[in-house]
């Protein structure tokens, strides 16, 4: 999901709470008198701040409003949906808060998610202040390498969480782990932790995508052959190590920006601990170039058998694709599946 963060300024690191701030699910009917502007509150409370000095629209986001806030403390950047509770907004700030923790690669740093009184979610979180371009190529490597080095997990692959990643063509209700997504046009990415790589990966990404291709568009054909490939997949595995790493999840040019610096910024995560050969699978619309993988495998060693592996993870994206903007990239998916399909004799 993307939404720019256009900005003039940022927080002071003075002025930030030490630690992110759930609002709680359920209420008691003491505390069901909610703030009638719960954000403006937590700035004017726990955000440092004693003054609102303007509130401005931020354009761009196909799913959530955006504002600006600017306050004596600096600026916040605040989303708000009216469709849907803090659960798409807590995976979002859960992601982008374990991004932070490693300390490698700069991202907005959440502060709050919550309930609006009428209904909806918000999410408050740094307001960074973009520069002009991307930022440096061989150091977005670098910093997304460092990232994944450092960002580990002993639960095996999956998140805390289920997510979301990119947004969902119907307008109609999705059951995902009970949670309801009501009108809202996203997808879900199922995150359940999952201690064998090519089980999670097949299950909970190809699987789920082919799933839903096959409920949507009824196209029994590349459901059938999805599932023969995700069977059959194991090889394209062997003699390497896979650990989960800390992965961004929807890493394309609409999530990657830089700051007035000219540090590399990343945004908008559909975060997971999965291999990091995964990260790439969006590299056919973030502009990658061979400076961005030189510096990238300086830090984490290409593995053998990579480029072999590398339209797997295209896969998933081409197949979220399909699901939310329709056939024109059913081609580009079934050509990836015949190609596996041929190559390991099945």
């Amino acid at each position: 999901m993307v939404v720019p963060y256009i900005g003039i300024s940022s927080l002071n690191s003075s002025c930030f709470p030490p630690r992110l701030c759930f609002a709680k699910r359920k209420q008691s009917a003491v505390s069901a008198a909610m703030s009638d502007d719960p954000i403006s509150d937590w700035i004017l409370s726990e955000g440092s701040a004693t003054q609102i000095t303007r509130t401005s629209p931020i354009g761009g986001g196909c799913i959530n409003n955006a504002r600006r806030y600017d306050t004596d403390a600096g600026s916040f950047f605040v989303k708000t949906n009216r469709g849907i509770g803090p659960s798409m907004f807590e995976g979002e700030a859960l992601g982008l808060g374990a991004m932070y923790e490693t300390r490698t690669i700069r991202v907005p740093r959440p502060f709050k998610v919550g309930p609006l009184p009428t209904g909806g979610s918000y999410i408050i979180m740094e307001f960074i202040d973009f520069g002009a371009s991307r930022g440096n190529q061989s150091v977005l490597g670098r910093k997304l390498a460092e990232m994944h080095k450092a960002g580990k997990s002993e639960q095996g692959f999956g998140f805390d969480v289920d997510n979301t990643i990119g947004r969902w063509n119907h307008q109609e209700t999705v059951v995902v782990d009970f949670v309801l997504y009501f009108l809202l046009q996203i997808t879900p990415q199922i995150n359940t932790w999952t201690s064998d790589w090519i089980e999670f990966y097949g299950k909970h990404r190809l699987g789920y995508q082919l799933k839903l291709i096959l409920d949507q568009y009824g196209d029994s054909t590349i459901y059938q052959k999805g599932e023969r490939l995700v069977k059959n997949m194991a090889p394209l595995f062997q003699n390497i190590d896979i650990e989960p790493c800390l992965l961004h999840g929807d890493l394309w040019s609409g999530n990657i920006s830089s700051d007035k610096n000219g540090e590399p910024v990343i945004l908008d995560p559909a975060c997971y601990y999965g291999h990091n050969e995964a990260e790439f699978g969006m590299s056919w619309c973030a502009g990658f170039g061979g400076s961005f993988y030189n510096a990238y495998f300086e830090v984490m060693p290409k593995q053998p058998g990579f480029e072999k592996r590398r339209e797997i993870y295209l896969l998933y994206h081409y197949l979220n694709h399909y699901n939310l903007f329709g056939s024109s990239y059913r081609s580009s998916a079934m050509s990836i599946i015949d190609d596996y399909l041929l190559m390991l004799g099945v």
